[in-house]
């Protein structure tokens, strides 16, 4: 009898330079055969964690890595239900002798692994999981005292100086055996959503489609462009990334090829684009390590801190909702949100924005935030949207301190002072002009007709937000 692989898909949905399907297949042979599979959740209804836009776009990815499976002779098997438990079976109605994988490196994919472990080591079944998510994982990038990094200059030195892998070819073949039992590709009803945002192409193509154009062109002006929320400047390859349909080695191994031969300029531009997988990374060894930042403050100065809302609201429940729905009378803040609610993908410099405004100006709880984001965004990944919105809140590692708080008025005259971006997500303010988008309305009415005047004053709320962060740090001292 051949020998027979599973190779269980997790967040790593294309064929070329996959770590542990191209494991599987070696170790399968070449008389061999692997047995592809993807095993959905079967939630219903609500997740805290995710939402339809991320659902819908897995859904796309997977009919697309299914085709892409039978143009080298295989075939993607869908399972449903507890993933240990399903494998278990899997392994029993196929005669497989091991499982490969790829880690999950936050905490609740690691508790999965462990359950695996275990179950295999019970039933005498192989198990092998590999590095694939991070160029460089766990504990491979550590300060000279070989303890973990805590700040991220210091991370990125070191990171930028170790060896890079050269991107793994894709299987020329994969042969799966017929006969096995299979539930057919999922789609969003199946956890009782309804389609909403417009998203991006989903499959590996389609990242390989983005990737190509970005470092041909916008990486060369990244650092001059990235902060523009109007402007095509920076990758859309987050989601890409969030379900594996790129890895961050080929995004590495493209930029570093159209590096060669750019100006000076250029080449910073391609660093400070590269920084982004680095702060990536740094997000998730922190969360490795510090698995505890999902329900407190990494800054242990600041856990336990009362975050009261906005003054003037019975709860945090209306002030919260005008955030979601983009109905704060900021106009940068609504554009941002309304961005986010169409598309299900928000601006880099919009998040830093939208989640400094949640915290220092509406004095909410940033885990909110964060959840909302999780369940909003494409490219909702656990450790990077944590490290975002502990970063605003100035909680988190290597944050903005607690009183650099940014100002939305601003924000809108450095980043969009045309009010191209707005104007592009709020319609109510196409007809008005660029100064009623730059200050607040001395009057306190609204910009326009049909758009709600601001919710707040910043300068009183920004005081107030010293104050909240100077009294909890007083309390510690004087306790």
């Amino acid at each position: 009898m051949a020998k027979r692989i599973i190779h269980w898909f997790r967040r790593d949905f294309r064929i070329a330079d996959n770590t542990a399907l191209l494991a599987a297949v070696t170790a399968a042979g070449s008389d061999g055969e692997v047995i592809p599979v993807y095993i959905a959740s079967d939630w219903k209804g609500s997740h805290e964690w995710t939402g339809p836009a991320r659902q819908e776009f897995l859904c796309g990815c997977l009919a697309s890595l299914a085709k892409n499976l039978e143009a080298i002779g295989g075939r993607l098997i869908i399972r449903k239900g507890d993933a240990v438990v399903e494998l278990e079976k899997l392994t029993a109605e196929t005669g497989a002798t091991a499982i490969f994988a790829n880690r999950d490196p936050d905490p609740f994919g690691r508790a999965v692994e462990a359950q695996l472990e275990k179950m295999a080591s019970d039933k005498g079944i192989g198990l092998s999981l590999h590095k694939d998510v991070c160029i460089h994982e766990r504990d491979e990038v550590r300060t000279g005292q070989d303890t973990v990094f805590r700040v991220f200059t210091p991370y990125s030195k070191v990171w930028f100086g170790l060896p890079k892998p050269t991107p793994l070819p894709a299987p020329k073949r994969i042969s799966t055996p017929g006969g096995i039992a299979s539930l057919p590709l999922p789609k969003l009803s199946d956890w009782g959503l309804t389609p909403g945002a417009a998203t991006l192409e989903p499959g590996e193509r389609a990242a390989r489609e983005r990737l190509k154009p970005f470092v041909a062109g916008p990486m060369v002006t990244y650092g001059e462009q990235r902060d523009i929320p109007s402007l095509a400047g920076t990758s859309h390859l987050s989601q890409d990334l969030r379900f594996g349909l790129i890895s961050p080695r080929q995004i590495y191994a493209a930029a570093k090829r159209f590096e060669e031969g750019l100006p000076p300029e250029g080449r910073k531009s391609t660093m400070k684009f590269l920084a982004e997988i680095v702060w990536r990374e740094f997000y998730m060894q922190l969360l490795w390590h510090y698995p505890e930042l999902l329900e407190q403050e990494f800054n242990p100065t600041w856990r336990g801190m009362e975050w009261p809302g906005l003054p003037g609201y019975p709860d945090a429940a209306e002030p919260f909702q005008h955030w979601c729905e983009g109905r704060t009378g900021f106009p940068i803040i609504d554009a941002a949100m309304r961005q986010l609610a169409a598309t299900g993908w928000m601006h880099n410099r919009a998040r830093m924005i939208t989640a400094m405004f949640l915290t220092k100006d509406l004095h909410l709880d940033w885990r909110l935030g964060e959840a909302f984001f999780m369940r909003s965004l494409v490219d909702g990944e656990i450790a990077s949207n944590n490290g975002g919105w502990q970063w605003s809140a100035g909680t988190g590692a290597d944050a903005a301190p607690y009183f650099r708080i940014q100002n939305p008025w601003s924000q809108t005259k450095r980043y969009d002072p045309e009010g191209i971006y707005i104007r592009k997500w709020v319609p109510e303010l196409r007809n008005v002009s660029n100064a009623s988008l730059l200050e607040a309305p001395a009057d306190g009415r609204p910009i326009a007709p049909g758009y709600p005047a601001p919710m707040l004053d910043h300068s009183t709320e920004r005081d107030r937000t010293l104050d909240l962060f100077a009294r909890h740090k007083a309390s510690l001292t004087s306790g």
